[in-house]
């Protein structure tokens, strides 16, 4: 056993040290602000595809889609499902934001709202605790599993976890996030393929599947374990993550062009989609090998360590934490560049110079990691972890964006109106045991209820009379205090309106 701990706690650190080369190559290219936190704003089609596919691919979607699978079978597709649909709608939604040379989802939101001080406030404040929420999520998952792989304190391999992706990141900024992410998502689809096509031999075959479950599990998409409503909440849920997390936007204000965003994102759906089903596979397989295990989430590393020889294990551990770090990593520098970018001018007033900014990012990196840690104890699983905070935060975030961007009526007011109403709708139904039985989650009626309240309260406030050229140049002025954002190389129009433009106004 000890030799087993041994060769895992190995093949981990023959990882991260892979991470940290490819940093500091990265490291020795990265001058500016710019490049730490956006790359340089001209990442190709590959490694936004790759860093967005790796991202998918996170602890919910693959430890944690493998547990839920061991508890509610087919269900376990169901959260690839959402994800797939919900990058293919943010790709038809909001690509096209890229022309506009954003840094931070709030400041896209502060835009739908003619610049709104008041908007990019509560939305950089919400973020950043979103992107330290999704942090301690990953954080878990893969503590989880390095603790029953290695026998490790549970406590120690968050330690471990965080240091991991931590290290690399710190180095060599958004650049070596985006390079390591694609390696990761790599290593992923083939542990996860090697995974769900062992498992399924050694329970034998799909009878031997569906005899390790019950019927309901065994059901389209495991409908009839979970409800028709529930399991619609399920896939809606981590939809609304994807079109709303700032990790996603990140890559989109980083692309070379809006371009490359729509390839990237369409051929990261399309595999995604395929991908649903090996955690499904894993975790059906897992039930039936192992039956009555305490933690569900402990399905996907018991496969690993009870099925194959050591060498098997090491590289789905690898495969595994991957999903974690490929995460984690991109959270991480998200949650920096929203502290830099808004939550600074909102506490202080104003932001970090720009021969300052790549050295207050790293410091910045570290603090933030710090607060995760402690994000990572406030579950018992990881799905539950997700889909609360998804639900909490970001539907009302979602319906706000839709209004701001869509709707020519909405007003900051409402905006703001819809994410509170959307909160305060998550908070009561996960409260209340009956509706969290009927609905599954809260997501449905957050995002009802974040409707009806930004759309009233917009028709009662006044409209908002700032034009959108003119929010984009108020934005760009703040931006160029950053030096980021106002020159967007790569993007397409190439003239300077402010809006559409390859270059922004500088101030």
């Amino acid at each position: 056993m000890i030799e087993s701990h041994m060769g895992y706690l190995v093949a981990l650190l023959l990882a991260v040290l892979l991470m940290l080369g490819i940093s500091w190559w990265v490291a020795r290219r990265t001058s500016t602000g710019e490049d730490f936190l956006l790359a340089g704003r001209k990442l190709s089609t590959p490694l936004v595809m790759g860093s967005t596919l790796a991202t998918l691919v996170g602890t919910g979607s693959s430890l944690g889609a493998v547990g839920f699978a061991y508890q509610n079978g087919w269900a376990g597709a169901l959260y690839g499902i959402g994800g797939a649909l919900g990058i293919f709608l943010l790709l038809w939604l909001f690509s096209d934001v890229r022309k506009h040379g954003f840094m931070t989802f709030a400041e896209e939101m502060s835009y739908y709202y003619g610049a709104s001080r008041a908007v990019k406030g509560v939305v950089a404040v919400l973020l950043f605790l979103a992107s330290v929420g999704w942090l301690g999520a990953h954080i878990m998952g893969g503590a989880m599993y390095l603790s029953f792989l290695t026998g490790m304190d549970e406590n120690l391999a968050k330690v471990v976890i965080a240091a991991g992706f931590g290290l690399y990141t710190v180095v060599g900024g958004y650049l070596a996030v985006v390079i390591t992410d694609a390696i990761q998502g790599t290593i992923l689809f083939l542990g996860f393929t090697i995974l769900a096509v062992l498992s399924l031999v050694t329970v034998g075959g799909f009878d031997g599947l569906r005899e390790g479950v019950s019927e309901e599990a065994a059901s389209m998409l495991g409908v009839e374990a979970l409800g028709p409503l529930p399991a619609v909440s399920l896939a809606l849920v981590i939809a609304v993550g994807v079109l709303a997390t700032p990790s996603y936007r990140q890559r989109i204000y980083s692309a070379a062009n809006v371009r490359t965003v729509r390839r990237s994102f369409l051929l990261a759906g399309v595999l995604f989609a395929a991908f649903s089903l090996l955690p499904a596979v894993a975790g059906m397989s897992a039930s039936g090998l192992a039956p009555g295990l305490e933690n569900p989430d402990m399905a996907f590393p018991y496969l690993a360590t009870t099925l194959f020889p050591l060498w098997v294990g090491a590289f789905l551990l690898v495969a595994g934490l991957s999903a974690t770090m490929s995460s984690g990593d991109s959270d991480a520098i998200v949650g920096v560049t929203i502290l830099m970018r808004d939550v600074s001018q909102v506490v202080t007033g104003r932001l970090p110079k720009a021969k300052n900014l790549v050295r207050a990012s790293r410091w910045s990196l570290v603090a933030v990691l710090g607060l995760a840690l402690g994000f990572a104890l406030l579950a018992t699983t990881i799905i539950e972890y997700i889909t609360l905070m998804i639900s909490t935060v970001l539907t009302g975030l979602l319906v706000a964006s839709l209004l701001g961007k869509f709707w020519p009526r909405a007003t900051w007011q409402g905006g703001i109106a819809a994410m509170l109403g959307g909160s305060v709708a998550a908070l009561v139904v996960n409260n209340v045991e009956s509706f969290g039985a009927f609905w599954g989650n809260a997501v449905i009626p957050s995002l009802t209820v974040a409707l009806v309240a930004g759309v009233v309260v917009s028709l009662v406030t006044p409209r908002t009379t700032v034009t959108g050229e003119e929010a984009l140049r108020r934005l760009a002025e703040e931006r160029a205090e950053l030096d980021v954002g106002t020159v967007v190389r790569g993007a397409e129009g190439g003239v300077e309106t402010g809006s559409e433009s390859e270059e922004q106004p500088k101030s």
